[in-house]
């Protein structure tokens, strides 16, 4: 049933997928995300909704793990086993005319459709996009067709702007008022930019769909601290106030195993053998 329509390579390891799930379209809203199963053995994994038709849904994802690479397997007129959405609470653009939308990496797929929508909507609105250097670029073209303001940056300033999202950041909300800034990529990354806005006494808005793990709020593993409150990022979120999160316990919690990771312990995982075999 959820066939794959299309698939389209950004860069060598970040994938677009089209995939057929009226039932999920229908109703799925930016900001919100599916949980997908590659087979009946496969884990199950939350990605973001990038764009959608009357009748397909569209994810972009990276390819960095076990499940990851068995998805990147699969082609045009592949199925997969499970689809389940839309999940998640939708972007919160209500009453909102002028806003910053920024993106970091493969965060841009989840920015791209809040700007969408902001504008849409007879929002002004102003898109940063951030990379580490060129050659991780993706989505600037889509960005550009939206006809709104457009800054990129890169680390090493090999395209467009030489450093990070709060540069641009900083200067136009030292030229402007803006209602919301919108927030999405590497937890470092959207802990200053929250802290940029801050300052300002801007609303800031960020998205913590990269620390989910379960999607359904049965693991635990994206459990936050929000202010004096306990969230998790799935059902509770995916966003929430960058003021009130803390991003330093949840940067340490994310990075709970990356020893295993740089190591590439493939004992630690089942399906790997699924994979090399």
């Amino acid at each position: 049933m959820y066939e794959i329509l299309n698939k389209r390579y950004l860069k060598e390891n970040i994938i677009l997928l089209e995939i057929k799930a009226p039932l999920v379209a229908i109703n799925a809203k930016p900001g919100q995300f599916v949980i997908l199963r590659v087979d009946e053995n496969g884990e199950r994994i939350p990605l973001t909704i990038f764009d959608k038709t009357e009748e397909s849904i569209s994810v972009i994802y990276q390819v960095v793990g076990a499940t990851t690479k068995k998805l990147s397997t699969l082609n045009v007129g592949d199925c997969l086993c499970d689809f389940v959405g839309p999940l998640g609470k939708a972007t919160n653009t209500k009453d909102i005319k002028n806003a910053i939308v920024i993106g970091g990496g493969i965060g841009c797929a989840i920015a791209y459709p809040i700007a969408k929508k902001l504008i849409k909507e007879g929002a002004k609105v102003t898109n940063i996009i951030g990379f580490r250097n060129k050659d991780f670029v993706i989505l600037e073209n889509e960005f550009k067709a939206l006809n709104a303001s457009l800054y990129i940056t890169t680390d090493d300033g090999s395209y467009g702007e030489k450093g990070v999202v709060t540069n641009p950041l900083r200067k136009l909300l030292e030229r402007n008022t803006y209602d919301c800034v919108y927030a999405i990529g590497p937890l470092p990354m959207m802990k200053y930019v929250a802290l940029t806005t801050k300052k300002f006494n801007v609303k800031t808005l960020v998205s913590m769909n990269s620390i989910m793990i379960d999607g359904t709020g049965m693991c635990g593993g994206c459990r936050i601290k929000v202010g004096s409150d306990l969230k998790f990022a799935c059902v509770d979120g995916p966003e929430f106030d960058g003021h009130l999160v803390d991003f330093d316990e949840a940067i340490i919690r994310n990075g709970f195993y990356n020893n295993v990771e740089k190591d590439k312990h493939e004992d630690v995982c089942r399906l790997l053998g699924d994979i090399n075999e």
